[in-house]
């Protein structure tokens, strides 16, 4: 009812009036007969004739002042490649920021960046931009935001000038997708940044109160006749590892060697659609986890770092239903492996993740809006080792053969909108249950993308092992509001049903929830007195059991983020629970209920001016509950000091204290433990970086981290 009551009064204010923008930029691109040399040198004749997109006009920190200093960008084509000279002025070579970092990576620096909207449906766009220092970063534009590990291969180069700085690119077909028609029309914008002051300038403007950025670009006219050319590539690899390890103290280490090779492949099918394949993949080089030791009911989700699954995936994230790291991951009967020991047995070996054979994504978009994705990974059987008192040995199949796969439709629609279906599936040899989910995801707005309904729904299944019967649940969001202006508020209804379970081939902490949820926020985008934007927001959230219907717990929340003129950033915000509320997924045990005690929650995050050669941030996080001395207190803290443009080290520090903490210990004979506990959690990383070029580095990364438990009581 509170929610109720909230919209319908933030319905009564009238619209916010936000920033006029200027009617639709226009370039026309120039055919030449002769490619440039790419060298930051813009000599050749081509350069001088072509037509230029100037008057770029800043977007921030003050919506629509036309800059002070010219940027001047001119656009070529062949029939091989697209070619972008800019021209940026400033005061000085000095005024520069050219801070070199990793491919991908901006650093303290100064940058020019491409969108080209290919398909110019105003949603799907790729983007390429490259530093003062000549480092490049591309990524690409979806309707869930920016895909920064999406990577090509194109030329760029940079040059300081006297007063001022150029960027050239070439950027080949081979890295684009587009239609086959004859006469193409692409979305296109520019965006400058100058560091020392913290501005971004475009050339056709964009309004911060505006929801989206590709739906903001000009035009590209003038490119006739080009084709996509064949994309083929092979990256062929071969790794080895030694190990060394005793399965018992009393016993002599046992050394072991491996050797493994594979191959990645990538083929351009047409000029929409790409093919991807891992061939025997071996991730042994991807940075590793950052373990924790999990004290609550629900997993810990890992972040992906392997190349193949963070690349290029933008089709098969729509809607959340996919998570990476299933492939590959734990197998099934991992943890049941101990209770099936024998007497006098030992574990010998039990890996904690199943092998890849091979894994398989094809993906594009045709010229009428559709993208399709499909993806397929194949994993073998996975064995635990253990041995008997005499020496015999027996392998117990922990995950059996499995195929996963995913396939993705995503229509683009008018007026920034989309909707999608998605699938995943898994099916595994032998006894093993198979599983199937099917989604939809949508949204659609209004001409002036000022409001937008949006939602998802999915049924998930899982199928035993004689196909004879299905465990179906199901789920749906539906979320209304205004995502544009100066005042921006939404309402979302959130179910989930107590069968609802798609973590084959997905990651989902907890079903059986029925949440409603209502946010409003006041948003100043202008510069003002001591700032150069405010967002204050105000929620609540109500959440009950699906099946029962019953109440699990209600918060409100505000909180006020900002930037200030001296380019600090600040943020507070406050949270409570001002009713107990009923944890039905601490006591491990379906009927059993958990009296969580009300509490609120404070805190704040400062983050210095990243210009300088000392940056830091610091978040410091306060709950305290109405019960006994019991608080978490939260305390990160983030430096870098850089050395030079070259040299930089990074110290993270956090700290987590929860004191007279309540959680589930164990179970017993229809008796259930709660123990009270002091848990402090420390974790210190320290990384290190010296950039030699842009296209080399070294980086040393150290993470140490420790639980130290403190006095605890158990009750039943």
């Amino acid at each position: 009812m509170l929610q109720v009551i909230l919209i319908f009064s933030l319905l009564l204010f009238s619209p916010f009036i936000s920033f006029a923008q200027k009617g639709i930029k226009q370039l026309t691109a120039t055919r030449i007969q002769k490619a440039p040399k790419i060298d930051g040198i813009l000599g050749e004749s081509a350069w001088k004739s072509a037509n230029s997109a100037a008057h770029f006009i800043q977007a921030k920190p003050i919506p629509g002042k036309p800059e002070l200093h010219p940027t001047l960008v001119k656009v070529l084509y062949d029939g091989e490649a697209l070619y972008i000279g800019a021209q940026m002025q400033e005061v000085s070579a000095d005024s520069i920021f050219k801070e070199l970092s990793k491919r991908d990576e901006i650093g303290n620096t100064d940058f020019f960046k491409v969108i080209l909207d290919t398909y110019h449906d105003k949603i799907n766009a790729f983007s390429f931009t490259v530093t003062a220092a000549g480092v490049q970063i591309d990524s690409r534009y979806v309707a869930s935001g920016e895909d920064e590990e999406w990577d090509a291969v194109w030329e760029s180069a940079t040059r300081i000038t006297p007063k001022g700085w150029v960027a050239e690119m070439k950027i080949p077909y081979a890295a684009l997708r587009f239609s086959d028609d004859d006469t193409q029309t692409w979305g296109l914008n520019f965006q400058r940044h100058i560091q020392r002051k913290g501005e971004d300038f475009y050339w056709n403007s964009i309004d911060p109160a505006v929801e989206g950025v590709v739906n903001q670009s000009g035009q590209l006219d003038g490119i006739q006749k080009v084709k996509s050319p064949l994309r083929l590539s092979f990256t062929p690899y071969l790794s080895t590892y030694a190990a060394n390890y005793s399965p018992r103290l009393d016993r002599q280490h046992q050394p072991n060697y491996s050797l493994v090779g594979g191959m990645d492949l990538k083929y351009g099918l047409s000029e929409s659609f790409t093919l991807d394949m891992a061939l025997v993949p071996d991730f042994g080089q991807v940075q590793s986890d950052n373990q924790v030791l999990n004290l609550s009911p629900f997993e810990v989700q890992y972040a992906e770092n392997r190349p193949f699954f963070m690349e290029g995936t933008d089709l098969f994230n729509k809607g959340d239903f996919f998570y990476s790291r299933r492939i590959g991951g734990a197998p099934l009967a991992h943890d049941q492996v101990e209770d099936q020991l024998g007497e006098n047995e030992t574990l010998i070996e039990n890996p904690a993740q199943t092998k890849m054979l091979n894994a398989t994504k094809v993906s594009g978009r045709t010229k009428k809006g559709l993208g399709v994705g499909l993806l397929n990974a194949i994993t073998g059987n996975t064995y635990a080792l253990i041995r008997g008192e005499e020496g015999d040995e027996r392998k117990l199949l922990t995950q059996p053969f499995s195929n996963y796969s995913v396939l993705v439709l995503d229509q683009t629609l008018k007026n920034n909108s989309y909707v999608s279906l998605v699938n995943t599936n898994v099916l595994r040899n032998g006894a093993a249950h198979d599983a199937n989910l099917t989604g939809m995801v949508f949204k659609l707005a209004d001409k002036k993308n000022t409001y937008s309904l949006n939602g998802k729904g999915a049924v998930s299944q899982r199928f035993d092992s004689v196909r004879s019967a299905a465990n179906r649940g199901y789920m749906y969001t539906l979320e209304a509001g205004k995502i544009s202006g100066g005042i921006q508020y939404s309402y979302k209804h959130h179910v989930e049903s107590s069968t609802y379970n798609p973590n084959d081939l997905g990651i989902l902490l907890n079903n059986n929830e029925v949440t409603e949820k209502a946010t409003v926020s006041y948003n100043i985008f202008k510069p003002f007195w001591r700032f150069n934007s405010l967002k204050a927001e105000l929620g609540s959230e109500y959440s009950l059991l699906h099946q029962p219907n019953r109440f699990q717990r209600f918060s409100v929340f505000s909180s006020l983020k900002s930037v200030l003129k001296d380019q600090t950033k600040a943020e507070i915000w406050l949270r409570k629970e001002p009713i107990q509320s009923l944890d039905f997924f601490e006591p491990r045990t379906w009927g059993r209920v958990y009296r969580f005690p009300v509490n609120y929650t404070i805190g704040g995050f400062y983050a210095a001016d990243e210009r300088k050669r000392l940056y830091y941030d610091v978040s410091l996080n306060y709950r305290r509950f109405r019960e006994n001395r019991r608080n978490t207190v939260d305390l990160s803290l983030n430096t870098r000091y850089r050395f030079s443009n070259h040299f930089s080290v990074n110290y993270t520090f956090d700290d987590e204290n929860k004191n007279d903490n309540v959680g589930f210990v164990k179970a017993i004979g229809g008796f259930y433990f709660f123990g009270v506990r002091d848990v402090n959690t420390v974790t210190n990383t320290i990384s290190a970086s010296y950039i030699f070029t842009k296209s080399m580095s070294l980086t040393l990364r150290v993470r140490h981290y420790i639980l130290k438990p403190g006095t605890a009581n158990t009750n039943s």
